[in-house]
């Protein structure tokens, strides 16, 4: 008998089997590990100039992003965007920086969910949750190819945006697969669909506001709920966003019980010279104020983390024209982040993907 024929003998000889009586193949099933991975938008490494180019390169490189044929875009992007916009964006992200980490508020948020997370589902023994980012560091490849080599055959993707759009979760989902696809066994994976009707995301926006409000000196006699914009021909070829944070907003409202003369939804940080999603968060903000509102309050509820569009788009530049057109008192309320709303979000839509897996 050759070496291969008895380790296969000791493997199925049971020694309760008599003799006459069949032998029961039984082959211990390893437990199957599961990886989560918080997957955020990105952010550069540094704010000087070689950071920022880099950051800016990989992201409006994306055709998700972009979709223009890159014979016409990449000259404008390497001959123009890219020489001028880095500097400009790190002067903007020098402003909010987190100099204590040496790094961007989202990459400090993002990072403190995955803890969060992970000590709440301390209860999973077989559940490693991590966390990236689709543009920079740490990068979707790496983080998930280093659950695989931890024992991952299963993933739990959570792009994290409350609204689904081609820019955001389409083109997350799209480098987690990438990574994959340089895998010989690539493990099995879930993607946590978009949550913009969620009732513990309505519940966790109201609470999130009331407790903010409860801290101001004024009442606002307008509150705008700012989204992220998008061209608006990705829009008109099929893409659910606007439906998705009109909805959000509507639901919200109700929650809330306030009209849509108090509650108003606006988009912004739009780029480029096509027409994007309106009405525009700036446009109307100075409107307000000529028309006469002189206190006002600024969500944005398309962001799970404070990043550079609501911390320095929202907290300064929007304060400052609502200001210097007649209004008088501006607040931005915070993200949810990882707050305890923000995270009972967070581990409830996990727990409900990772329903038997783990």
């Amino acid at each position: 008998m050759t070496q291969i024929d008895q380790t296969e003998a000791a493997a199925v000889k049971s020694p309760a089997a008599q003799p006459g009586q069949p032998v029961s193949r039984q082959v211990p099933v390893r437990p199957a590990k599961v990886g989560v991975m918080l997957l955020n938008l990105g952010t550069p490494d540094g704010t000087e100039f070689k950071p920022m180019w880099r950051y800016l390169r990989e992201f409006l490189s994306d055709p998700r992003i972009v979709e223009l044929n890159k014979l016409i875009w990449y000259p404008i992007l390497y001959g123009i965007v890219l020489t001028v916009r880095p500097k400009k964006s790190g002067e903007n992200y020098a402003r909010i920086w987190n100099r204590e980490r040496n790094e961007s508020p989202l990459h400090t948020f993002t990072r403190s969910q995955s803890e969060k997370l992970s000590v709440s589902l301390r209860d999973l023994a077989n559940v490693t949750v991590d966390w990236a980012m689709r543009y920079g560091n740490p990068s979707t490849g790496s983080v998930a190819k280093k659950l695989v080599e931890r024992g991952c055959d299963r993933i739990v993707s959570f792009p994290l945006y409350p609204q689904y759009s081609a820019t955001t979760t389409a083109t997350a989902n799209d480098q987690l697969f990438r990574a994959f696809m340089k895998m010989r066994r690539a493990p099995a994976v879930r993607s946590i669909p978009p949550y913009y009707d969620e009732p513990v995301y309505i519940d966790a926006l109201a609470t999130s506001i009331r407790k903010h409000l409860a801290t101001l000196d004024f009442e606002p006699e307008v509150i705008l709920a700012s989204y992220h914009g998008i061209p608006k021909a990705f829009s008109d070829k099929g893409d659910p966003y606007r439906r998705h944070c009109l909805e959000t907003t509507r639901l919200l409202r109700e929650k809330l019980g306030w009209g849509e003369d108090k509650l108003m939804t606006t988009f912004q940080s739009r780029f480029g010279a096509q027409e994007w999603l309106q009405p525009y968060t700036d446009a109307t903000v100075e409107k307000l104020a000529k028309d006469g509102i002189k206190r006002i309050a600024v969500l944005n509820p398309g962001f799970v983390s404070d990043c550079i569009e609501t911390l320095d788009e929202i907290g300064r530049e929007v304060c400052e024209e609502f200001i210097h057109a007649g209004g008088e008192k501006f607040s931005h309320i915070p993200c949810l982040n990882d707050s305890p709303e923000g995270m009972a979000v967070i581990e409830t839509l996990v727990r409900r993907e990772l329903a038997g897996w783990a």
